[in-house]
Formats: structure tokens, C-alpha cells, sequence
């Protein structure tokens, strides 16, 4: 009997969440055609991106079987799940899921269409107990296209002649197509009249419901599975219209799987095939290094070139909704640096070439770059981060002296590479937070970058001919240099008690704080949002972040505050898991899982992040110790998932199997990790190299082996220095153009410095108090020339013993 179509009832439907973070494979076309990205978990797809990565269309589409007797199964939570590629580095799946009570298997193919934007996905059906003819299979797809769950509207149509399953929101639109006849199909509003509920709460459900608007909604379509025909082609389809969208599905379902299947495979083994053999095949089988260059080529853009994300995920996803819709599906420019860094480690330059590129076209006019971003370079989150505004001059370093960067290109590059170091220079060294969002302060981590790349720009200055700029950039990164101790590292803590150092890099120093005493004594401590049990002083928060001086050639892997410092992060931070040693971002880390397995939820506890398993083997390798560096690596590798992809945090407590979390294995924080996945990529390439392979060579030259040290230190506004050490000049830096009247005798005489303006706006003045001795003040104050005024306020600096 014919149904009269209706529209479904329980609008909008229950709040939106997105899905499970862990994925076991990503993938896309290396083809402007397709423009459609997949992640897959759980045996079934999850987030699917279209027109762009940082668009999420789906929270996640999987099949359900329904039998005799209430019989009701669903693949992604009552099965067993197998994946594998179908070749080394090719992101095209085979997916087997089993039920777990036996009564069915579920074979997939998964790719997306090279010609056109459609994912195709080959499903074959076999019913190990019982007759096909008394079970039914059901397609469920969760729209998502407003890159969130509410606000999508789902109906049931015809094209064609043929039903098929179509939903919109935002201006796109998507249709599902099946080369088998759909059966009943229904649209409804998730947790009141979806598929999924009255399937499971009666067994059938009402194919009247031929419409949801403008909410939470997922269509239901029955495949036409029999006994004479087990396997089905599903096509999802993506477009500007409905028909637009119908018709690239109808089209792929005409060519069939097999001659999609055969050009996208052939693309991305092309690919694979120009890169350097650094192939590794963990205990698994699986080809590490392939399964890392496919992450990071299947999150790059097509449209944006140059454009790539941080991880196609949404880190607990599941108990995310609507208010996260960046996830990290965004850009990062530290993480794309990254990228860059593996593309160049495994032999692309040109991807990385086209990482600069991109990054000069999202660089903000005063040469700093967002936080984070999406693909059209729109910042998503206000913070600065001055390591992220310096990381793009050491990738330009890096692709100059690796010759793929000659000089007309690199003229090209200048003005952006000025407005950063300018940037850079005139901000720092206080970063605005540190790598991990967190605290603003003095970090390692971001003042060894910031120093290299100051470095690094200085060459790029001198090769361009700017010998005057390039030299301001050496010597502003001399006086930072000489400063990291003062800053950044403490002695005769209780810690220091504890572990049996002299003294230690801490995570991050307040900047109101830090360097306001002698070394000898520390600093002030604060409290660094601990969670709500803790009550840690700041001397107390280590991080590996301090092996950065190491790894951006700053300081040498044997320098006994180093070594002291390495045995405090391996007494505080160092977690032994089945698979070897994984170390936490630093201790009081509130980013993870609650102690019960809750998901973060702004508050948690950090879990063990095997990234940092990679900085750890890098520094064990610039040490010389490359068997400790290759044993981290399969560490490194053994904290993978089950289709290799690395994670952002492995679970470090009890197994909890209620919640999915097992010792050793990944959290439900973001994987793939694409930061993860380049720093595997360079550990690979720097233990083939037997050298730490993105170690700048300015610090390792100036630092360590001239030793150069600064004559002076720097005083400015935003870094009012109150302690100079005697025999240093005093160099006063200013954004407008000033005369410095100064005295050392507390104003019985007084002397006064004009500035000069230099190539980055700074105007500046060496004040010739070397003589001074110590116990003794310099008093200064300014005229302000342009506008014809005094500052009225008297500043000082006393002189200490040096250093």
C-alpha cells in the first residue's frame, strides 16, 4: 500500500555531537576533480569534507542489520573491525567488520572519485547464519554540511526515475546513490524520528518520514541486498544543487568501482613512487613511512595550494557538538611548518615550497601570522604565538639552503620573510603562549626557535644584500642567546633536591617574573592553571620543551644543564608503557581524560603524547646515541592505531574497555596527528642521515662552536631589563625616534644618546656603560623628538656582577 510522504516529526531532534576521533584511515583523490576528503572509524566512515578540509559534510554514515526476533545489530558498535590499505601508502581501504554474535560480515572498499566529487564506497554483504531473505541492511547518513549538526534540512526524492537520499545545508548539497534498488527510505530528526531509533526501538520504521527541516537530522535508505546480488555500490555525491549532486553519484555509479579504483590508486603510487626510500615495515606489517607520507599529502588542500590541516578529527568528538567547529580540521602554521619539514625530509620539495607559498598569502600586514585559521587564512582563535611567527623563516632557510630556494625565489620571499623577522624581532622574545596554547612567558621551546630563526633570517638578509639588517638580527639573537639561562633555567630547588641536579629548564617563566633575581636564586613562582587538586609553583612545571634548545642547535645535547634537565623531565614527565617510554607535555597538564576516562571537557588530566617519543629520539640521536634514537622509534611506532595512524595521546591508566581505552593505545584526543606523522618522517630521515635532519646550522656555528657571546643587553618597553651585568653596553630600543638623556651617577652628571631608526622601524641607541661598576644604577629617561616631549618618568637599571 502507497504511503502519503510526510514531513518527520521531533523537530530539530536532540542536540548534535560529532563522532569518535580515532580513526583508523584517512583519505582523498590526488585530484582537483574530487575535492572530497574521508576519515574512517569504527568500521564505517566518519567526518566526510567537501568542497574544502576544513568543511566537515557528515558525522558519519555506517549500516545497520535488522533480523528475526527483535534482531537488531549495528556494524560500528556490534562488530569486529580490520582495515588495510589497498596497497603501501595508497589511503583507498578495505574494511572487513564481523559481528560479534556471528551472524553477518560486512566486507567495504572505500575511495573517492578522481573524475568528479563522490565517495564511493563497494559493499558486499554475507550472512554467516540464517537466510539473507530475513534480514534487512540499512545505510544510515548523519548530515553535518553547516560543518555542524544542527541547521542541515534531509529528504527522499527521485532522480532519474530512481529514489535517492539527498540532504543540504549551507549552500551544499549532497545526494546518496545505490546501484541496488533502495527499499524503504525514510529522513528524520536524530533521537526522536531517525532511522536508527525506530529501527531499534521497533524493529521498522516509517517510510511516510520524507522529510527533516532545518535540524539535527539522517536519512535511512534499505539496501537491496539478496541472495543473488550480496554486493552494492554506494555513491555519495556533492554539489551546489540537488541535481548537480545526483547527477556526479549517477555518474559514478555508471563507471563503476574498479575504474575509479584503478586511476586514484595509480595517482597515489606515482607520488609515493618520487619519494625518497625510507620505507619501514613495523611488526604489523605495515609500511610506516607510507602510511605517514599518505597523512600528510590526504591533508592538504586542492583548492588552497599549499593549505593543509592539523588532523582531519574533532579530539572527543563524540562529546563535542556544535560549539567546536573548528576541531582541528583548521590550519596551524606551526604544525604546517611541520608538514613542510616532512615533505622535505621524504624528498618533496615542492610541497614544501608550496607550504611557503601559502603562508605568505595568509601573513598578516604586520608580519605575524594567526594562531589558527581556516583554509582562507580567517583566524579562528585571537591568540599570538611568536614560535608559530617564526617558524616560517626557518622552513624558508631550510628549502634556501637546500637549494631549492635560489635567489630570484628567494627575492620573491623577502618581503614576506622581512615582515616577520620584523615581527619577530620587535615582539619577542616573550612569547604570547607557548606551543601548546597555554602560558605566556619566557618558553625554551619558543625562544630556540625564535633564535634560529632571527639566524636564519639574518643569512637570508645577507645573501639579498642587507648586511646592516642581517647583522641587528644576529646580534638581537645574541643578546636572547646569552639570556635563556637567566630566564628559563633554576637551581637548588627542592626538585633539583629530589632528582640529584644542580638545575633545570623550566616549561615556561612569567615574563614579570623572570630574570628579576640572580640565577642562583630562580624566580618568583607562580601558578600555572594547574587543575583543581594541584598546587604546583611554576619551578616545578618541566617540560621536554627544553630539548628545543638542542634541536634548533642552541645549546649541545651534552651541556650539563641539558643533562640535568633530561633527568628531570625523565623523573617528572617519562610514562612507561607496554610499548616503551612516552613522555607528558608537562606536569599539572589538564588536557586529556579525567581520571575516570571521562572525555576532556575543559578540564582533565594529559596523557602521554608519542610526538614527544620523536623529540626524545631526536635528542638521544644528536647526542650520538642512534640505537637509544632507533629504539624510541618503535616505541614511536607501536602507538599507533590499528591502521597506523599516530595519535595525538596514548591512554597511560587501567584498561577501561566500557570507554575504549586500553594502556599504550590512543586516547580519544585527535588521530592521525599530521604533526606526528612529519616528525615520524624525520626521525626516519635523520637516522638514514645519522644527523638530526631540520637542525639549523646558524646556532650550532655561532653558538657552540665560535661561542660568540653579546656585549650588550637590550632595554625596550615591553621588556624592561632591570639588572645589567657589568662590562655590557645597554642598548635601548624604541619605536619612535627619542634622545635617551642617561646618567650613572644618579643625575650629578648626565649624558645624552640620540637614536637612530634602523631597517625594522626600531630606533635605537647604544649606551657605553661598560665601565660602570657594579652596585651602581643607570637612570634614563626620553624626549620624544617628534612630538616635542618628555616622558616624565625616570627608568633604572642596576649593575650586577657579569654573568
Amino acid at each position: 500500500m502507497a504511503v502519503t510522504p510526510t514531513d518527520a516529526p521531533g523537530a530539530p531532534g536532540i542536540a548534535a555531537r560529532w563522532t569518535s576521533s580515532a580513526k583508523s584511515g584517512v583519505g582523498t583523490a590526488l585530484s582537483l576533480a574530487s575535492r572530497v576528503w574521508f576519515t574512517i572509524s569504527h568500521g564505517i566512515l566518519n567526518e566526510i569534507y567537501y568542497p574544502h578540509l576544513d568543511s566537515a559534510c557528515t558525522r558519519d554514515m555506517g549500516l545497520v542489520v535488522t533480523g528475526p526476533g527483535g534482531y537488531f545489530s549495528e556494524e560500528k558498535r556490534d562488530a569486529e573491525h580490520s582495515i588495510e590499505p589497498f596497497e603501501d601508502g595508497v589511503p583507498a581501504y578495505r574494511l572487513v567488520n564481523t559481528a560479534a554474535d556471528g551472524t553477518y560480515r560486512i566486507e567495504k572498499r572505500i575511495i573517492t572519485d578522481p573524475e568528479r566529487p563522490v565517495l564511493l564506497q563497494e559493499i558486499s554483504f554475507t550472512l554467516l547464519r540464517g537466510t539473507v531473505a530475513d534480514h534487512r541492511v540499512y545505510a544510515l547518513l548523519a548530515p553535518h554540511l553547516v560543518n555542524a549538526g544542527m541547521g542541515n534540512t534531509a529528504w527522499v526524492d527521485d532522480y532519474e526515475g530512481k529514489p535517492v537520499l539527498f540532504a543540504s545545508g549551507r549552500g551544499v548539497y549532497l545526494a546518496l546513490a545505490s546501484s541496488l534498488p533502495w527499499g524503504a527510505c525514510s529522513a528524520g530528526y536524530v533521537g526522536a524520528s531517525d532511522g536508527w531509533q525506530q529501527l531499534h526501538c521497533d524493529g521498522r520504521f516509517d517510510p511516510a518520514y520524507q522529510r527533516a527541516e532545518n535540524g539535527n537530522v539522517a536519512l535511512t535508505g534499505e539496501i537491496g541486498f539478496s541472495a543473488e546480488n550480496p554486493k552494492v555500490l554506494l555513491a555519495l555525491g556533492f554539489g551546489a544543487t540537488p541535481q548537480e549532486a545526483a547527477g556526479v553519484a549517477s555518474a559514478s555509479l555508471k563507471q563503476g568501482f574498479d575504474a575509479a579504483a584503478e586511476v586514484y590508486v595509480e595517482k597515489w603510487c606515482k607520488w609515493q613512487k618520487g619519494l625518497l626510500p625510507l620505507d619501514r615495515h613495523a611488526v604489523s606489517g605495515i609500511n610506516t613511512y607510507r602510511v605517514s607520507t599518505a597523512v600528510l599529502a590526504a591533508h592538504r588542500s586542492s583548492a588552497k595550494s599549499g593549505a593543509a590541516v592539523a588532523s582531519l578529527s574533532i579530539p572527543w568528538g563524540f562529546s563535542m557538538g556544535d560549539d567546536d567547529l573548528g576541531g582541528y580540521h583548521l590550519v596551524w602554521p606551526r604544525d604546517l611548518v611541520e608538514t613542510a619539514g616532512g615533505f622535505l625530509a621524504a624528498g618533496d620539495p615542492a610541497q614544501a615550497l608550496e607550504i611557503l607559498a601559502y603562508l605568505r598569502s595568509i601573513q598578516q600586514p604586520d608580519g605575524h601570522w594567526p594562531q589558527n585559521a581556516w583554509l582562507d587564512g580567517s583566524a579562528y582563535w585571537p591568540g599570538i604565538q611568536m614560535d608559530e611567527c617564526a617558524f616560517p623563516l626557518l622552513l624558508a632557510d631550510a628549502l634556501r639552503r637546500a637549494g631549492h630556494l635560489p635567489h630570484a625565489k628567494l627575492l620573491a620571499f623577502m618581503p614576506m620573510i622581512e615582515r616577520a623577522a620584523s615581527y619577530v624581532v620587535r615582539n619577542g622574545p616573550v612569547t604570547g603562549e607557548d606551543r601548546w596554547e597555554e602560558d605566556a612567558g619566557y618558553s625554551p621551546f619558543t625562544l630556540a626557535v625564535e633564535i634560529a630563526a632571527l639566524l636564519a633570517a639574518a643569512d637570508m638578509f645577507g645573501v639579498c644584500g642587507k648586511a646592516e639588517p642581517a647583522n641587528y638580527l644576529r646580534e638581537t639573537a645574541d643578546v636572547w642567546n646569552d639570556q635563556i639561562e637567566r630566564w628559563t633555567y633554576v637551581t637548588g630547588t627542592p626538585l633539583c633536591e629530589e632528582v640529584g641536579v644542580a638545575g633545570y629548564y623550566v616549561r615556561i617563566a612569567p615574563p614579570d617574573t623572570a630574570g628579576a633575581a640572580s640565577p642562583k636564586h630562580g624566580y618568583v613562582p607562580i601558578k600555572n592553571r594547574p587543575p583543581a587538586d594541584t598546587d604546583r609553583p611554576a619551578e616545578a612545571i618541566v617540560s621536554p620543551d627544553a630539548l628545543a634548545l638542542v634541536r634548533f642547535g642552541l645549546r649541545a645535547a651534552d651541556d650539563p644543564r641539558v643533562v640535568d634537565t633530561v633527568k628531570v623531565i625523565d623523573a617528572r614527565l617519562r610514562c612507561d608503557l607496554p610499548q616503551g617510554p612516552v613522555w607528558y607535555r608537562y606536569s599539572g597538564d589538564g588536557y586529556g581524560e579525567h581520571a575516570d576516562g571521562a572525555p576532556f571537557d575543559g578540564t582533565g588530566q594529559g596523557r602521554a603524547w608519542p610526538l614527544l617519543t620523536g623529540e626524545r629520539a631526536h635528542y638521544e640521536l644528536a647526542a650520538g646515541r642512534k640505537d637509544r634514537a632507533a629504539s624510541l622509534l618503535k616505541t614511536f611506532e607501536a602507538s599507533a592505531g590499528s591502521g597506523g595512524l599516530l595519535p595525538e595521546q596514548v591512554w597511560d591508566g587501567p584498561d577501561m574497555p566500557e570507554r575504549e581505552l586500553w594502556r599504550g593505545r590512543p586516547s580519544g584526543s585527535a588521530m592521525p596527528l599530521v604533526w606526528a606523522h612529519s616528525e615520524h618522517i624525520k626521525l626516519l630521515r635523520s637516522l638514514s642521515d645519522g644527523a638530526v635532519f631540520d637542525m639549523p646550522p646558524q646556532g650550532v656555528k655561532r653558538y657552540m662552536e665560535d661561542r660568540t657571546v653579546s656585549p650588550r643587553r637590550t632595554w625596550r618597553f615591553n621588556h624592561k631589563v632591570r639588572i645589567l651585568p657589568a662590562g655590557k653596553m645597554l642598548r635601548v630600543e624604541l619605536l619612535a625616534r627619542a634622545v635617551v638623556h642617561w646618567s650613572s651617577d644618579n643625575w650629578a652628571t648626565a649624558h645624552d644618546a640620540e637614536t637612530t631608526e634602523n631597517a625594522f622601524g626600531i630606533h635605537l641607541t647604544d649606551l657605553p656603560v661598560a665601565d660602570v661598576s657594579p652596585g651602581n644604577t643607570i637612570v634614563f629617561t626620553f624626549f620624544w623628538s617628534d612630538a616635542g616631549r618628555w616622558e616624565n618618568v625616570d627608568f633604572s637599571i642596576g649593575i650586577d656582577k657579569l654573568d
